[in-house]
């Protein structure tokens, strides 16, 4: 038996695959092609993600239909929740597909390298686990093409945001590039953290940062919102404005808002129990047009958001204190607001040119 078609296309065309899914899939038939008994096949790769550890994609020859599973990290507040695949990559998935035993290939030489598994509606002879150690090494190369890419791509999306990381990889690198957009802002700020971070050992100070973060980052992505940046013990968000009308926006900035409240309530109870202190925090909400994009120096660039709106919204979160409130709204954002508002008035803001009506959530 010779795999002559499914070698060539390892080396030739497999590394332009559109991600691990298709590849695993062609993988698989370029195999039968070549005459290799096969009902299904598993590809495990390890990826560089801050909640999942690994990602196993499961191709059944019969309908070419592939699905995915996640193994969640180890560490953290998911490890109880870990319902991914095993460290044997995709074995356990593909018994009872069929009733030959599993072939598994190790790709390279590292531990935590690729596994590639496959399945027959019989036990492989020799020759073909031969064939099949074969066709793995060669898929060495488009595999490392194709884990390249999936690391490049987490990591974006993990320091930069799915859309802002979106953005940056299909734009020139280049400072000034960037579009402007109406998008709903939402600046947030713990209150009291330099007496905290003062008084508290490191890593109790970067435990409170995180589990705030967790809380505000959490609201805003629930919501269909994108963090831009954490600063200090600040967050800067958008909420894109999508279409003509910029409600759905400002609706779901407001939402997000009311949910990082009660997820702070709940926070500063568990932290009564401890024994430690509570974190006061302000956000202020604002709707207006941005500059998204590269910003920076000639060689070290910030994908970021900046104009009038974002100092208007950051000033507007240090009324915060002063009015004794947790949310603030500007009265451009509660012009488009579904949800019932309180007025506070009219006030100055720092900097800002023309006073602002400014709004709140009620507190229940």
């Amino acid at each position: 038996m010779q795999l002559s078609s499914t070698l060539s296309w390892l080396v030739d065309a497999a590394h332009e695959a559109a991600g691990a899914d298709r590849l695993l899939a062609e993988f698989g038939e370029h195999l039968i092609g070549d005459g290799l008994p096969l009902a299904g096949g598993a590809l495990t790769l390890a990826v560089p993600h801050p909640l999942i550890a690994r990602r196993t994609w499961l191709w059944r020859a019969a309908t070419g239909e592939v699905i995915e599973a996640l193994g969640f990290a180890p560490a953290g507040p998911l490890s109880a929740l870990q319902e991914g695949p095993p460290n044997d990559g995709g074995r356990c998935w593909l018994a009872g597909l069929a009733d030959g035993p599993v072939h598994e290939d190790r790709v390279g030489l590292r531990p935590d390298g690729p596994s590639l598994c496959w399945i027959g509606p019989r036990p492989f002879t020799p020759d073909e686990a031969d064939e099949l150690r074969q066709a793995a090494r060669f898929a060495a190369a488009p595999l490392a093409v194709l884990a390249g890419r999936d690391t490049l791509s987490a990591a974006l999306d993990a320091y930069l945001g799915r859309r802002s990381a979106a953005r940056v990889r299909l734009a020139p690198l280049r400072r000034d590039v960037g579009e402007t957009i109406e998008a709903a802002l939402l600046f947030a700020d713990l209150r009291g953290f330099t007496v905290l971070s003062e008084t508290h050992p490191p890593s109790e100070v970067i435990a409170a940062l995180n589990a705030w973060f967790d809380r505000i980052a959490g609201a805003v992505h629930a919501f269909g919102g994108e963090v831009l940046k954490f600063i200090g013990d600040g967050v800067l968000a958008i909420f894109p404005v999508i279409g003509e009308s910029p409600r759905a926006a400002c609706n779901a900035a407001l939402r997000a808002a009311s949910a990082a409240r009660m997820g702070m309530a709940h926070l500063d109870k568990e932290r009564a129990k401890q024994g430690l202190a509570p974190l006061p925090f302000g956000v202020a909400l604002h709707l207006g047009e941005i500059f998204w994009g590269n910003i920076g120096a000639a060689d070290r660039l910030d994908f970021t958001a900046i104009g009038p709106a974002v100092n208007l919204a950051s000033r507007l979160e240090g009324l915060c204190r002063p009015l004794q409130k947790t949310i603030l709204v500007s009265g451009t954002l509660a012009a488009q607001a579904e949800m019932p508002l309180l007025a506070l008035g009219t006030h100055g803001l720092r900097g800002i040119a023309s006073p602002c009506a400014v709004f709140t959530l009620p507190e229940d």
